[in-house]
């Protein structure tokens, strides 16, 4: 009980997390844009997000640059909630995988790139509810 306490509070943090100003900002690029509507870039189970195949020098960058502002914001979270960065970041994860559109990428629990469909997307059993 103590655990899923810790989980749920560290999925609220991760709401503040995912809607921080430096990600989003990063996250509103065009570049961003473009990177997630063609598919080369996806969300990982572990809050970060990930390169689907193949990458330019740029696109690296770009989720470089984007990952190490999750990082920071999760770093902070974590602080706050008196938990792990691993664990802020897995929820963080949780959420931004839900947060998904059909048609984006996003890594599923067994470690497989997938496009999102219409239903909900598949997420790690330890997932919050």
């Amino acid at each position: 009980m103590k655990t899923r306490m810790k989980i749920l509070t560290a999925f609220a943090a991760a709401g503040v997390v995912l809607g921080s100003a430096g990600i989003a900002q990063a996250q509103r690029s065009p570049e961003y844009a473009a990177a997630r509507k063609a598919g080369t870039v996806g969300e990982r189970p572990d809050g970060y997000l990930g390169i689907v195949g193949s990458a330019t020098p740029e696109l690296r960058k770009l989720v470089n640059d984007i990952n190490i502002q999750r990082r920071a914001v999760y770093t902070q979270a974590a602080q706050a909630q008196n938990t792990t960065l691993e664990q802020a970041a897995f929820v963080g994860g949780c959420k931004a995988i839900q947060r998904t559109s059909p048609g984006e990428k996003y890594m599923t629990p067994s470690g497989q790139w997938t496009t999102r469909g219409s239903g909900a997307p598949q997420l790690d059993s330890s997932c919050p509810n």
